[in-house]
């Protein structure tokens, strides 16, 4: 099958992965066999790897998105106060998404620790409404009403722009484990079979629901067997449900990995059997351990985003220690998210292994530990992407500290296509893109040329720049900005050619991106994450 950017996948598909290692960095067999010609119709274009360039002499730099020193959303209610036990209102996976027909940011979160799916909005996602104070009828900010000795674990939701059914607009799975007994509190519940060898497993099932707003929702059915943490998203550029499967490793079953199972079809194609889930993705020898915990890291969780392009993953790495050494010390465990990119939806490339946003480690911080992204992982607000965290403090008004206690929402914030740049510092550097299929007239950028210039050339198949399309013909670039279009002193638009390539020269300069458009609006067709203020359905159209 071909994709939107000219990959042809491999056959069967998805791929039959072997575990052979623990540790061994996977492949990413896509980069090593790349399409000769790359269409970029679709979304602006990132340099986080080399799929887009046949040459090049800058830089390549990763960045990291900064924190804000306090959290935006935090335990409050008596709901979310659990008693003063674990208190906790942040997403557990969940989900954070802006939908752009009524222009609110909307969030789902983990209400009370094992309790409630709470439900929260925004006009500037910052300063949130919970569900009782937009509908005072509400008595609290549950969207699915308690069910007895039912406790819920991890929960993933989506905004389905392209819902053919509005009563499926939102689709959400639950984990829950099922006990014989009233329990309000996570401290009472039954030990799990692993901490007792005597005691009777709960009913553990993940539950499907649909609704037309997020607010009301309708149980559809039941998903297939796997553990809490597993998620789901949706890939638009294959038009599949993946799901994220919590699963431990072929090799050592100790140790977590994710499995991925594909469905065209949400509700009806996930009751997936265990010779359906094929081995995905895992830490590798590059995912250090942390220095002063010393434990070896584990992936915790794998959540994808469609971002401009290509998909976006964010991989929670489990740094340590232990459950049984966090009901010791009574501090959240530790997870870091770490980044990566895959232009077929299935293989992840992993630049770099550092931290992209990491727990503090800072006794009595609200971002002390547990890192988690919620689903959906970012949204685009203007010239900035938004990363909302999850994270735990240990904070505990009765306990004093508690590994499952303290969850709040973070925000970390970058500019807009910040993830990677390529640059050139006091000297003339260039890039060189690969052939390229395109659609539109309009070359953009986004680049930080402030104190120096970029410019562009046109490049024929023979390697010569097309007249009229010069570097020297080009008007230079010398703004920070994060969409700029390039223009040539007898040129506003591009020349129609086939197998195109530009060549961009830097001086002083960083480049995010580049991109084709329709018109001098600049809109790249592609898709925005969690949406964001100013897109229709999610994407840049």
């Amino acid at each position: 099958m071909k994709l939107y950017n000219n990959l042809e996948t491999a056959q069967p598909w998805p791929p039959a992965n072997v575990e052979t290692t623990l540790d061994k960095p996977l492949a990413v067999a896509y980069l090593d066999n790349p399409p000769p010609v790359v269409n970029i119709t679709l979304g602006r274009q990132l340099f986080v790897d080399d799929f887009l360039i046949e040459s090049s002499t800058l830089t390549r730099e990763f960045h990291q998105p900064k924190l804000l020193p306090q959290p935006v959303f935090e335990p409050q209610t008596p709901l979310e106060m659990n008693d003063g036990f674990c208190t906790c209102a942040c997403p557990f996976n969940d989900g954070l998404f802006y939908d752009d027909h009524d222009n609110k940011f909307k969030m789902w979160y983990h209400a009370g620790w094992f309790d409630g799916i709470g439900y929260a909005e925004s006009d500037d996602g910052i300063h949130w409404k919970r569900l009782h104070e937009i509908y005072p009828d509400r008595q609290d900010e549950r969207v699915l009403p308690a069910v007895k000795g039912r406790l819920r674990d991890g929960s993933a939701l989506w905004l389905d722009y392209a819902a053919s059914d509005p009563d499926e607009r939102y689709k959400m799975m639950v984990f829950f484990r099922q006990f014989d007994q009233e329990i309000k509190y996570y401290h009472r519940k039954p030990k799990h079979a692993h901490d007792n060898p005597d005691s009777v497993a709960p009913d553990e099932k993940i539950l499907l629901y649909k609704s037309p707003d997020g607010i009301n929702w309708t149980e559809v059915g039941e998903a297939g067997k796997s553990g809490d943490n597993t998620t789901f998203f949706y890939n638009p550029f294959t038009k599949k449900w993946v799901f994220s499967l919590r699963t431990f490793s072929a090799l050592d079953s100790r140790i977590r990995t994710r499995g991925y199972f594909e469905t065209p079809e949400f509700f009806t194609g996930s009751n997936w059997k265990a010779q359906d889930i094929k081995f995905w993705s895992r830490t590798d020898i590059f995912d250090f351990p942390d220095p002063q915990l010393g434990y070896y890291t584990q992936i915790y969780n794998l959540d994808a985003t469609p971002y401009e392009s290509l998909m976006l993953g964010m991989f929670s790495v489990f740094m340590g220690p232990p459950n049984n050494i966090c009901e010791l010390t009574k501090m959240p465990k530790i997870n870091d998210l770490k980044i990566a990119f895959s232009r077929d939806g299935f293989h992840w490339h992993r630049p770099v292994h550092s931290n992209f946003i990491s727990s503090s480690r800072e006794k009595g911080a609200f971002d002390y530990g547990y890192a988690h992204s919620p689903n959906g992982i970012c949204l685009v607000v203007g010239d900035e992407i938004y990363f909302y965290v999850s994270f735990f403090s240990g904070q505990s008004p009765n306990f004093g500290s508690h590994k499952y206690s303290g969850g709040n929402l973070g925000l970390a914030k970058m500019r807009r296509d910040g993830f990677c740049s390529l640059s050139a510092k006091q000297q003339d550097g260039f890039v060189l893109t690969k052939a390229l299929e395109y659609e539109g007239d309009y070359l953009f950028v986004n680049c930080d040329a402030a104190a120096g210039e970029l410019s562009a050339e046109l490049i024929d198949d023979n390697g010569n720049p097309w007249p009229g399309y010069e570097r020297q013909s080009c008007i230079p670039v010398q703004v920070d900005a994060t969409k700029m279009q390039i223009r040539w002193k007898a040129h506003n638009t591009i020349r129609q050619a086939p197998n195109l390539r530009i060549r961009f020269w830097l001086n002083n300069a960083r480049l995010y991106a580049f991109w084709i458009a329709d018109d001098e609006n600049g809109r790249s067709r592609g898709y925005m994450a969690a949406g964001g203020p100013g897109f229709k359905d999610g994407r840049d159209i």
